[in-house]
Order: C-alpha cells, then structure tokens, then sequence
C-alpha cells in the first residue's frame, strides 16, 4: 500500500512539473537600431549590456543590426529597446524622446522616420 501511494505522489510530482511552461534561458534576437558610427556602437553595446541578463550584444555599423542573446529568465527584448533609447537610438517599437536625441553628437545623429 505505501508503494502505491509513494508512486501517485511520484507520477503526480512528474506531470506537475512537466506542465509548467519553461522560458527558453538564452534566446537570440535580431533588430534595427538607429545609428551611424562607431561612437553610436559603443553607445548601442553599453546601454544593451547595462540589462541584467544581457549575455551578448554586437550592432553592426553598416547593416544597423543588433544581435543580442539574452537570458530570459531575468529580462526581455522590450527592456533592451527601452534601455538604448533612453541613451538616444530608436528601435521600430521604441524611440527616443526628441530632448535625448538632440543630445547627441552631430556625427550620431541619424535620420529619424
């Protein structure tokens, strides 16, 4: 009887957890971020890196692509774009305020849409 019993509890403890949706830990994600030279790089890469759970961030100068690969678990896309508009760059779902954006170097600043 207590075999029985200990192994519902074992069967019940197994699809529990299996049940639960699990975040994937490091996802990579590709987007457009405004920029123009390498000081808007160092900027871009600075602002990605200063979110927790960011493991990788690179933007290319020509194509104005940011590759990042971050850990699910502690942070989210949406938090990143936040972060490098917030030093002046704007991404297709967030951009920079105006006051941020005229801070800028003159060589930084980009065309906006």
């Amino acid at each position: 009887m207590k075999n029985i019993v200990m192994m519902m509890c074992l069967v019940f403890v197994g699809l529990s957890t299996q049940a639960q949706e699990k975040k994937n830990k490091n996802a990579k994600y590709t987007f457009e971020v405004n920029g123009n030279c390498e000081q808007c790089k160092k900027r871009i890469e600075k602002a990605a890196y200063n979110v927790t759970g960011v493991k990788s961030a690179g933007w290319d100068v020509e194509t104005h692509q940011l590759s990042l690969i971050i850990n699910e678990e502690k942070t989210n896309v949406l938090e990143v774009k936040k972060a490098i508009a917030n030093v002046g760059h704007d991404t297709e779902d967030i951009k920079t305020t105006n006051e941020i954006y005229e801070k800028l170097h003159s060589c930084c600043k980009y065309d906006r849409k």
